[in-house]
């Protein structure tokens, strides 16, 4: 599998386009924030030459979501996340106004994923791990295949998602991690919502929130 780091909108949120052998790609947190963004996507989609067919996301805060109508309109994709999370999704656009910015709400998710769901595309199995502490709705997705797992805004390289949003709790997200991340292969590549890649032993060895 090809993994592919876009970043976008003001507030930088990476999004992931996951590429393997059938030419088949899923997208992880679409954060296109305007036209521009949009038409970067499409021409990276058409200059590899490959297939949109799953949008997943970590969590439903407004920058991980910015891309959803898009992905929608332009490819017929609809979502798949986290129930408890669709109170971010249906205030987003509330939320897109405190950062002084617009949007309008996302579409409605395909469905909702639950702990230890597998979702697929082409050839590949993600593991979807509830990770809730940043938001109720929190995940993370882990492919052991590819020793790698997209954590959104759990766990960055050297810190840990925020807590003060609605919906979050420090001790919930602390545990999280624990319980769910850090049990993980140490040399798993984590790819977080924000920021540079990191591993999960590095994290275990050096984050401050857990030395």
């Amino acid at each position: 599998m090809k993994i592919y780091k876009l970043v976008f909108s003001p507030i930088e949120v990476n999004t992931y386009i996951l590429v393997d052998e059938s030419g088949d790609c899923a997208i992880i947190d679409c954060g296109c924030y305007d036209k521009k963004e949009s038409e970067q996507l499409e021409h990276f989609i058409k200059e590899k030459r490959i297939n949109p067919v799953l949008l997943l996301n970590t969590h439903c805060h407004l920058d991980h979501v910015f891309g959803n109508k898009f992905i929608l309109e332009k490819y017929g994709l609809r979502t798949f996340s986290g129930e408890l999370d669709e109170i971010n999704r249906t205030n987003a656009s509330q939320h897109a106004e405190l950062f002084g910015l617009t949007m309008e709400n996302p579409p409605e998710p395909a469905g909702f994923i639950s702990d230890n769901h597998i979702v697929t595309f082409g050839t590949t199995e993600l593991v979807a791990l509830h990770v809730p502490g940043h938001t109720s709705g929190s995940f993370a997705f882990y492919s052991e295949k590819n020793n790698c797992v997209f954590t959104g805004d759990a766990l960055f390289a050297g810190s840990i998602g925020r807590t003060d949003l609605p919906g979050g709790d420090y001790d919930t997200l602390i545990e999280s991690i624990k319980c769910k991340l850090f049990v993980l292969p140490p040399l798993t590549v984590v790819y977080p919502g924000h920021g540079n890649e990191t591993t999960i032993g590095r994290e275990m060895k050096s984050n401050p929130f857990f030395s």
